[in-house]
């Protein structure tokens, strides 16, 4: 037989972009067991071993790599065709907000999921700091938005819940400094206001060297370690730190990563993409997605 079932290269596909059979799971609505089913099934297919499992680690063989650079294509023109033979319902544009710091470590594998499996639909993104996009929302402006805010969505509104910590340089200075040099973008900030209150409270003099919304301007100023920041502590970039405790900087409260919707509820397209957001934090957060190193970039701004 050499008829490819599409399913088993989905999964195969997801296994592959989520480092594990239980995240894997969790994005496609299927069991653990059906998961491994259907990579053992796929293997068997192709008289090849496309994972070397280690230690609970899982990762590709030679095998599994030349499958994974034509699996997209196959996926790809597999539904190009379904859409085009059903007449699908979903067609159109969606507009989604995301902070600029959540795009690159969260959205690619939520985004490239939704755009092959809905080719109708156009996905733009609008990229600002929470308030804005709260605004855009209420405004008509944008769809949907996910947010970084001091207090959980209610429901499936709530997508992770953080740790707001201190971010500084490796081996760096700017955290013994008196007064503390902070950076901590505009005003509208989503982290600004807990943490001048966390300084206040500790009777720490700070001034601020970073007063922009650029997110690549306040890195620049954490990494030539002319002040800290707070950051979301599963964020945090790999080339910086989290500046431990025992420095002496006050301690800052739990944040959350919300997806707000329309009062109305949204538009069926709206749904169906907040559907797709919350399977892939869902699937961020399992056992097998959180022992490796994290998708890592700052706060929300």
């Amino acid at each position: 037989m050499r008829d490819i079932d599409i399913s088993l290269v989905r999964t195969f596909l997801a296994v592959a972009e989520s480092g594990g059979m239980t995240s894997a799971a969790h994005a496609l609505n299927l069991t653990q067991g059906a998961v491994s089913q259907k990579i053992r099934r796929l293997e068997a297919l192709f008289e090849a071993q496309l994972f070397e499992r280690s230690n609970k680690v899982i990762r590709l063989t030679p095998e599994g790599e030349r499958l994974l650079a034509r699996a997209h294509r196959l996926i790809s023109l597999n539904d190009e065709t379904w859409q085009m033979m059903r007449k699908p319902a979903f067609t159109g544009e969606i507009r989604l907000g995301v902070p600029a710091d959540i795009i690159r470590p969260m959205m690619p594998p939520i985004m490239r999921r939704f755009s092959r499996e809905h080719p109708k639909i156009r996905l733009t993104l609008v990229s600002d700091m929470t308030e804005t996009l709260l605004a855009a929302l209420k405004n008509g402006e944008i769809d949907l938005t996910l947010t970084t805010e001091g207090r959980a969505g209610t429901g499936d509104a709530l997508l992770l819940r953080d740790q707001l910590v201190w971010m500084g340089a490796q081996n760096g200075e700017a955290c013994h400094k008196t007064p503390l040099p902070v950076s901590l973008g505009s005003e509208a900030c989503a982290f600004r206001a807990a943490t001048l209150d966390a300084l206040s409270k500790a009777e720490i003099d700070w001034l601020t060297t970073c007063d922009v919304g650029n997110l690549e301007s306040i890195l620049a100023t954490i990494e030539a370690d002319l002040a800290v920041s707070p950051y979301l502590s599963t964020l945090v970039p790999e080339n910086l730190i989290t500046i431990p405790p025992e420095v002496g900087l006050p301690a800052l409260p739990p944040y959350y990563i919300n997806l707000r919707m329309p009062d109305s509820g949204g538009s069926l397209i709206a749904r169906e993409l907040a559907r797709y957001i919350r399977q892939g934090f869902a699937a961020l957060q399992t056992p097998a997605a959180t022992k490796g190193p994290a998708s890592r970039l700052p706060c929300s701004l």
